[in-house]
């Protein structure tokens, strides 16, 4: 048996923006389908709106994302800032955390310059007691990723 687990965005209005963005920082492949495309009158408030959405990269990565029915603006999105770092520890209100996990530093250098763009940095990507490359950023739609790089944790 076989099992994917895949990321799923409920945005408020700023899916096909969102899904443009990812699509830009880790390439691959995009699916839009609006209210519109499956039958919703072209005339009606939702219309444009994503319905299904989806970045697909070759090496894994995949993410969904569609428009909730009705809703719109930042005033109901996730604010970025309300992950933070301290100490060595996270502090968040938000309920999940989105991890990419590369196999060297540039790959995942290439990646966080992307995510970065317009968001709010949590920590930066550097060394860590787990991983040769570890930081966090709360992105522009407000997502919060954990980028690393795929190694030994150290034993000193």
């Amino acid at each position: 048996m076989s099992i994917t687990v895949t990321t799923h965005l409920n945005l408020h209005g700023t899916a096909r923006e969102a899904l443009e963005f990812y699509l830009s920082v880790f390439g691959g492949e995009s699916t839009l389908t609006t209210y519109g495309d499956l039958g919703m009158p072209a005339d009606a408030p939702d219309a444009g709106r994503v319905v299904f959405g989806q970045v697909q990269a070759p090496g894994g990565f995949r993410l969904m994302a569609y428009d909730v029915p009705g809703a719109s603006g930042a005033s109901t999105t996730t604010t970025a800032g309300s992950t933070t770092r301290s100490n060595g520890m996270t502090y968040t209100d938000q309920p999940f955390f989105v991890s990419v996990r590369g196999d060297s530093l540039e790959e995942v250098r290439r990646y966080w310059e992307g995510l970065t763009v317009g968001g709010t940095i949590v920590e930066d990507l550097a060394a860590s007691a787990w991983s040769p490359g570890f930081g966090m950023v709360t992105d522009s739609f407000g997502v919060t990723w954990i980028l690393d790089v795929a190694g030994e944790a150290r034993t000193d």
